[in-house]
């Protein structure tokens, strides 16, 4: 949700950050395809990396992931590799803050392990960040992208209304303040005011830092000129599971924030159940089976407007994405909010949190 800029007059002074104070932190986990790549784009030409602090947090790859950074750090001294126990990317990222992070390190910028980052980002992210004292955050937009048909199909619809239910920081195109993006940089200090992330979220971990940032006083820029490439899933197993989590990690998120979710994030769970229970109707009442066929009309004509306008057969997987990413996060919202360990794990945070 965006948030109008009116405070632009009452800006303090911008201030300024040297390479040595940057901390970049990579999670990574079996990358070994990806990681040097990703390191090298880091790098790139930009003198100002040169001095910049790059840490691996390695969660146990099993691949040539740790080889392959031990490598690199041979020949570049601001590069290190650390274990991960916990395996996850919040626990990663707080590991790297606990055990490198030194005095003169001021801002935090996080990256992953599969992107390949354009030129400049870091340094970007640090502009940003130098030139709005005010700032706490900095978020930057995705673009998904995909090479294979059903990921160039994925990332058509996941970037449209739609697929995203209008999300700022999913192909946007306008900076401003907002209430939460894709993670980038942030200032140390807040960083760490507010403990971080929260490890036992191992999905949308960053929303949760986002709500407990802004309670906090934190404010969050995003910054439509900072943007990276998502890779969408290969497979429709892998993208229910990863929307499933997605859900899961919402729901866990509105129990311990006792928050109420937007419009746009109930609806796909509040279309499951009324399909469902359409669908168990429907030997009684026939005429019920109106919104399950309304819906798959849907799909189907997003399948065809989507091989259409891109003028590629593989646009017909738009609609078997978009019914996946709906219902796969809907019944991962469901999952969580009928659970009543989620329900008491929820007041035990919300408690710690409200404490």
């Amino acid at each position: 949700m965006m948030r109008d800029e009116t405070d632009l007059n009452q800006e303090p002074m911008p201030r300024t950050f040297l390479p040595e104070q940057i901390l970049v932190v990579v999670p990574a986990l079996n990358e070994a395809r990806s990681i040097e790549a990703c390191l090298h784009s880091l790098r790139a030409s930009d003198p100002f990396m040169q001095g910049v602090q790059i840490v691996v947090a390695d969660g146990g790859s099993s691949d040539e992931t740790r080889a392959i950074v031990k490598e690199l750090a041979e020949v570049d001294p601001h590069l290190s590799l650390i274990d991960n126990p916990m395996r996850i990317q919040s626990a990663a990222v707080n590991r790297a803050v606990q055990q490198v992070a030194r005095p003169c390190h001021r801002v935090l910028v996080r990256c992953d392990a599969h992107a390949i980052y354009p030129p400049g980002y870091v340094r970007r992210i640090v502009e940003v960040i130098a030139a709005r004292p005010q700032v706490a955050s900095v978020v930057s937009v995705m673009d998904a992208v995909g090479d294979a048909p059903f990921q160039r199909a994925s990332a058509w619809i996941v970037d449209t209304p739609l697929g995203s239910g209008g999300a700022a920081h999913r192909g946007g195109m306008r900076s401003g303040w907002v209430d939460h993006g894709h993670h980038a940089g942030f200032v140390l200090d807040w960083f760490r005011r507010i403990g971080g992330y929260d490890e036992s979220f191992s999905h949308n971990e960053d929303a949760e830092f986002d709500r407990r940032l802004l309670e906090a006083g934190g404010r969050i820029w995003m910054d439509a000129s900072i943007r990276v490439d998502y890779k969408m899933r290969r497979t429709p197993r892998a993208l229910m599971r990863q929307y499933w989590n997605y859900g899961r990690g919402r729901g866990r998120t509105v129990l311990k924030h006792r928050i109420r979710p937007r419009l746009r994030q109930i609806i796909p769970a509040l279309n499951l159940i009324g399909m469902a229970g359409s669908s168990a109707l429907a030997p009684v009442f026939p005429v019920a089976l109106a919104w399950p066929i309304s819906y798959l009309i849907l799909l189907v004509a997003v399948s065809i407007f989507a091989a259409v306008s891109s003028r590629d057969l593989t646009g017909l997987w738009a609609g078997v994405v978009l019914g996946i990413a709906h219902n796969a996060w809907g019944a991962g919202f469901l999952r969580t909010m009928a659970s009543p360990d989620a329900w008491r794990a929820g007041r035990r945070q919300s408690a710690g949190t409200l404490g």
